[in-house]
């Protein structure tokens, strides 16, 4: 395989730099397409046939327009639940957890408040009823002491029945699967996925829980302006019951979507003032939202996943636990949170891209618009990373646009 260096470019052009497959052109023309479009800058790695094909990067890092460097990282929010459900899977390839096992067997202080028997399969594919944090904690400050996360779980009623809804677990996902992982290993989350993940496949950047001297390599958030001005609106009582009204609205017609519950996954009281990217919440492990990664990272780990579960000789996961893993989850029909399916599997969605979307794909994107999956199918893995723009807590068309250029070029590598 050739590849090309991309650091001589129009004058007009954005700055990129790295290297590219010939094949994947698609790609860099994507990024250059969202570079030109959004502030900031980004990174994005594709891996196809166990070979990194794409490691590009541009724009600035920080709001001064410093360049995005090659060790760059980004805070990638929910992108972060994807490494975390990995660790998990690993957990259960060693036969330390099992799906189908009721939570309390591997935590016993959990099964307080009506949850004895919740499953594990259950909080990966976020049908545990306890999405709501708004309800469990006074402050989302709150988020940064592991210990009082912990603890407000354990006291705390399932929203609804469990396996009755998927309702999205936005910001507990992490702390319930961190903690069952911690109580069968003995040891702590961030430890582990370096241990576990990073130092194995010689990763350059995968951090939940960025240690101090690592913190300078993390850019900076860059929100659009809107975003500053609804901080100082009470917007949230008002929007709130709003949403519930057209939730109401919605089950005359048949659709069971309870739309007001997007503000007990999403909103805490304080959110609007929780810098995920500052070096105090870096710091912490919150494995649902503040992971630190290169794009070369996230696209190597999901390389290992698209090529059976091993790559470079180092195998992450069985065959058949990666099957399992993979496999979507029966949907219970009525959602919380997101209104429609995303075809969760054990912890990771399903993949939605501007060329379709890939049937045996999976991974997952986060707010902000990051992301990162697999395809077993065509051995492919793809990860995006930005610093700046909206998005959603499930990605946004930056992510579905590279993925597009990926696929294509996948097809062109094939068929030339």
């Amino acid at each position: 395989m050739t590849l090309s260096m991309t650091s001589l470019f129009p004058a007009d052009e954005p700055n990129i730099d790295g290297s590219i497959h010939p094949a994947f052109h698609a790609v860099e023309n994507a990024l250059r397409h969202q570079l030109k479009n959004f502030a900031g800058g980004a990174a994005v790695c594709v891996y196809h046939r166990g070979e990194c094909v794409v490691d590009l990067w541009g724009g600035s890092r920080d709001s001064e327009g410093s360049p995005w460097l090659e060790q760059t990282m980004a805070p990638s929010f929910s992108t972060t639940k994807g490494v975390a459900s990995t660790l998990l899977h690993m957990m259960v390839d060693r036969g330390l957890v099992k799906y189908d096992d009721r939570v309390v067997e591997y935590w016993p202080e959990f099964g307080q408040a009506g949850k004895a028997d919740i499953t594990v399969r259950q909080v990966l594919a976020h049908q545990s009823g306890l999405y709501h944090i708004r309800q469990m904690i006074d402050h989302a400050d709150r988020m940064l002491d592991w210990d009082h996360m912990i603890h407000a779980i354990e006291r705390t009623e399932p929203i609804h029945e469990p396996g009755t809804r998927t309702g999205y677990h936005g910001l507990t996902y992490g702390y319930l699967v961190g903690e069952i992982i911690q109580r069968v290993t003995g040891e702590k989350f961030p430890d582990l996925v370096q241990s576990e993940i990073a130092q194995p496949l010689g990763l350059d950047g995968m951090f939940i829980g960025t240690p101090e001297h690592e913190i300078p390599r993390a850019a900076e958030l860059i929100f659009p302006e809107i975003m500053q001005r609804l901080k100082n609106l009470p917007f949230v009582g008002v929007a709130e019951t709003s949403l519930a009204r057209i939730s109401k609205c919605l089950r005359l017609i048949g659709v069971d979507s309870d739309l007001s519950s997007i503000f007990d996954a999403l909103a805490p009281r304080g959110i609007s003032n929780f810098d995920f990217g500052s070096p105090e919440s870096l710091r912490v492990a919150i494995p649902a939202g503040n992971g630190l990664f290169t794009a070369r990272s996230l696209a190597k780990m999901y390389a290992a996943l698209a090529n059976g579960g091993e790559l470079d000789g180092v195998r992450l996961l069985s065959a058949k636990t990666l099957r399992q893993a993979a496999q979507v989850q029966r949907p219970t029909g009525k959602q919380s949170v997101i209104p429609f399916d995303m075809r969760w599997r054990l912890g990771y969605h399903g993949v939605a891209t501007t060329r379709g979307f890939p049937k045996e794909a999976f991974g997952h994107f986060g707010f902000g618009g990051s992301g990162a999956w697999a395809d077993p199918s065509r051995e492919l893995a793809v990860a995006l990373i930005v610093n700046s723009g909206l998005g959603s807590p499930f990605g946004d068309l930056r992510t579905a646009r590279i993925s597009g250029a990926a696929l294509t070029s996948v097809r062109g590598r094939l068929v030339s």
